[in-house]
């Protein structure tokens, strides 16, 4: 829980504010982007909410802090930002919410397709949380849970013990499998269902995969996300943990996919045609063989 006397400086004055817990994770900046700002390696309040909108987006913000590091001078009810949760990215696509602190605020998704289709897939792992477990009792459950790699995975265990649904992780991944229902061998793609393809990507760790959904909706992990600054691809050379070179290899092997969106476990989300996607791919690829 945030605590006031240890709110950060750089925050304005009002309701609204971060504590000095703040792990820079970015949630905040990206769910409610008109209060929330970088000053440095942590976030802070730029402006408190104008508007029943702001308002909304800020409670959403404070709700999905994995560290609890935002509060309100009052005390007010975060009801709204709880019930916003899973929220809706595109199509049959959710945003989970309820970060967890220990993947370090890493986003997770929520696929909702009906029982014929295969169920509901739940990429990566949020915080298990009460309210949001119910709500995804509500939209049918969890079937399936595809964890991209090892830093992501946060309460995937108690989802799984949950809802009875097998999970899905590479064998790079060494003792992060332990209890893994199905665990992934080599570096070639796998078909999980009519609209999964399961895509190995080593690089940022040694088992890292993503996840292609009905070729149209990426789900990156770590790998790759999107770069407002040069509207463009981009990774991340400085939290590669096992090889840049075989993450360079693995982003080459996605040129041959065709997507419009990418939904990362870190960083910001992506979309534009796949035309476009692909010649940002392009650059990106080239950019990392110069690093």
């Amino acid at each position: 829980m945030a605590q006031i006397d240890h709110r950060l400086p750089q925050n304005v004055a009002g309701e609204f504010y971060v504590d000095e817990s703040c792990i820079g994770c970015d949630a905040c900046r990206q769910i409610a982007p008109a209060s929330f700002r970088d000053h440095g390696g942590k976030s802070s309040v730029f402006k408190q909410p104008q508007n029943p909108g702001e308002l909304h987006r800020a409670f959403m913000a404070l709700v999905a802090c994995p560290t609890a590091s935002i509060g309100t001078m009052s005390n007010l009810n975060a009801r709204s930002g709880v019930a916003a949760f899973p929220v809706h990215v595109v199509d049959d696509v959710y945003f989970c919410g309820f970060t967890a602190e220990s993947s370090f605020g890493a986003w997770s998704y929520l696929i909702v397709r009906p029982p014929e289709q295969g169920g509901n897939v739940l990429v990566d792992s949020p915080r298990f949380n009460a309210p949001l477990v119910k709500r995804m009792e509500e939209m049918g459950g969890v079937n399936l849970m595809l964890l991209s790699h090892r830093d992501d995975i946060a309460d995937h265990a108690k989802f799984a013990a949950h809802f009875h649904c097998p999970r899905v992780l590479h064998e790079g991944e060494g003792g992060a499998t332990r209890g893994i229902e199905r665990i992934i061998t080599g570096t070639a793609s796998i078909r999980i269902d009519d609209d999964l393809l399961l895509i190995p990507t080593p690089g940022h760790t040694r088992g890292h995969q993503v996840f292609l959904y009905r070729d149209k909706v990426l789900f990156t992990g770590d790998h790759l996300s999107w770069s407002p600054a040069r509207n463009s691809l981009k990774a991340f050379r400085d939290v590669c943990w096992y090889s840049w070179t075989e993450q360079t290899h693995s982003m080459e092997k996605l040129l041959a996919y065709n997507f419009e969106w990418v939904l990362p476990g870190h960083g910001r989300i992506g979309h534009t045609t796949r035309e476009e996607m692909h010649n940002k791919l392009e650059d990106c690829v080239a950019r990392m063989k110069k690093q």
